[in-house]
């Protein structure tokens, strides 16, 4: 998958309306492309306005991280995030800024989350993800390898390598995010069958 943007400028959304006066919108924010499912970029979002009441489909970028042993790395999140904090969940994850590359997020955001640098990454799947806050046009990654990780403790809480049975045993008991929780049964083979 690859975000597709067009030659010329895209429209600035949520357009304003007499709810929503284009002067009341978050002027220094990240921005985010809204995007069709196809990865078409049809417009460009503060990252406030691509959660809650507007949910405009946004691209983000996942990484699970694996080594040969079957085992997992994962993060948990940081109390100071407002979705989730303080649970676990994939070994990196990020939105895609706009006019940047679903692999160029990926990158970024692997150095950014755990340090990691040079990887190869191997493309799983991309879906829509929805939940009653936002919608996500997901593209997930995978690598394999012995890797040197740094977390960011600005960014992660902590981190640590899981054993995929330990992942099943807790599945269920609120230790995960619902959005790993959802991924990782629909990748666990695609994980396996790397190593």
């Amino acid at each position: 998958m690859e975000l597709l943007y067009p030659p010329y400028p895209v429209p600035f959304l949520p357009k304003p309306s007499y709810a929503h006066p284009g002067d009341s919108l978050p002027v220094r924010e990240e921005m985010l492309p809204v995007v069709e499912p196809s990865g078409e970029v049809i417009g460009m979002t503060p990252r406030s306005c691509a959660h809650g009441g507007f949910r405009f489909l946004h691209p983000t970028v996942t990484l699970y991280v694996l080594r040969r042993d079957s085992s997992l790395y994962l993060q948990r999140r940081s109390a100071r995030k407002r979705l989730y904090p303080g649970c676990w969940d994939a070994s990196v994850g990020g939105h895609v800024g706009y006019g940047e590359h679903i692999l160029d997020a990926l990158y970024r955001e692997a150095e950014e989350e755990i340090g990691l640098c040079q990887f190869h990454p191997i493309a799983i799947k991309t879906y829509v993800y929805t939940c009653r806050r936002e919608r996500e046009l997901v593209s997930v990654f995978a690598c394999v390898g012995d890797f040197s990780l740094r977390p960011n403790p600005v960014e992660i809480a902590e981190a640590r390598w899981w054993d995929i049975k330990e992942i099943e045993d807790n599945l269920g008991k609120s230790v995960f995010t619902p959005n790993f929780e959802q991924e990782f049964a629909g990748i666990k083979d695609a994980l396996l069958a790397l190593l």
